[in-house]
């Protein structure tokens, strides 16, 4: 466990090289790469929601393609078309953007539904079909999404049918005085993201995330997730809780952070640390209880967890 740990570890400081001050945004990331999950960084413009992305798959010696979404996008924008060829008498699928192992979808919610919901099949089952045909998604894939505050113009709220297909969602927030200031200094001419270099590569990474998959949940911890999932659908403020996609999700993630912490079994910490990204955005609030805000969302995943029994 030591030599996965210190490859997660050289991963991760290759990450913060550019990321400065955002250890929790960065680790939270890896979570998800580790555990095969998708990402959600809602947050406002300029604080390094693509370079976070960015950073991490240039990490990686993988695929990696962004795809700025509008208001204007097709479905066929995101996925691929098929193009008629009159020399064979026959289409040939051109395949799109979503083709790679990491990719960003930047301003999610700036697209419209229709496009939006394209990227379901993709996230939930690693394929993509068009026209009677269905084409695999390269493995492994990791789509980390952003969003722009649903006050912004132009902005369009995803279904709770497509939030439930991300694993987790988080905040980055403003960095600190110390850490703008190094951010500040990294700017002399250059991008940091320009330096960074692959720690691994895709082997690599599939051996990580059959790792993570392996790592030792006791009955007691299962139980434990199971219970803090359903306080969420008993609870007279929420008016939808967390599916049983939320239960697996949440299970996955905490085995992430374990290996990141270079141990083989899953501690309550984990799964307390990680209640709030994996199920923040998940939840709906009843009407008066702040629907529709993440930070009154985060305050009441917060409080069910509080009320939540801790196996010893």
């Amino acid at each position: 466990m030591n030599d996965v740990a210190s490859r997660l570890k050289s991963l991760q400081d290759n990450v913060e090289r550019v990321i400065r001050g955002k250890t929790d945004s960065v680790r939270l990331l890896l979570v998800g790469l580790l555990a095969r999950g998708h990402a959600l960084i809602e947050d406002i413009p300029g604080v390094g929601k693509t370079t976070l992305a960015r950073a991490l798959a240039q990490s990686i010696s993988c695929t990696f393609r962004r795809i700025q979404l509008t208001s204007d996008m097709l479905p066929s924008d995101v996925l691929g078309v098929a193009i008629y060829n009159p020399e064979t008498d026959a289409f040939r699928f051109k395949p799109g953007p979503v083709f790679a192992n990491i990719v960003l979808a930047d301003e999610l919610n700036r697209t419209p539904p229709r496009t939006q919901s394209s990227l379901l099949e993709a996230m939930n089952d690693g394929q993509v079909s068009l026209d009677s045909q269905t084409h695999a998604l390269p493995n492994p894939f990791l789509v980390i999404a952003t969003l722009n505050p649903l006050e912004h113009a132009g902005t369009y709220p995803l279904p709770d049918s497509q939030l439930d297909r991300f694993l987790l969602s988080f905040e980055m927030g403003y960095p600190d005085t110390n850490a703008e200031l190094e951010m500040l200094r990294d700017q002399n001419g250059t991008s940091p993201l320009d330096s960074v270099k692959p720690v691994f590569g895709l082997p690599d990474l599939l051996e990580l995330q059959k790792a993570s998959s392996a790592i030792r949940v006791s009955d007691d911890l299962d139980k434990y997730i199971v219970r803090v999932i359903q306080t969420t659908r008993s609870e007279d403020s929420v008016a939808l809780g967390a599916s049983p996609r939320a239960s697996i999700g949440l299970r996955r993630a905490a085995q992430a952070s374990a290996l990141l912490s270079g141990r083989d079994h899953v501690r309550p910490d984990d799964v307390k640390s990680l209640a709030v990204p994996v199920l923040a955005h998940r939840i709906i609030p009843r009407e008066g209880f702040g629907a529709g805000q993440r930070k009154q969302r985060v305050e009441l995943v917060k409080r069910l967890l509080d009320r939540t029994p801790v196996p010893v």
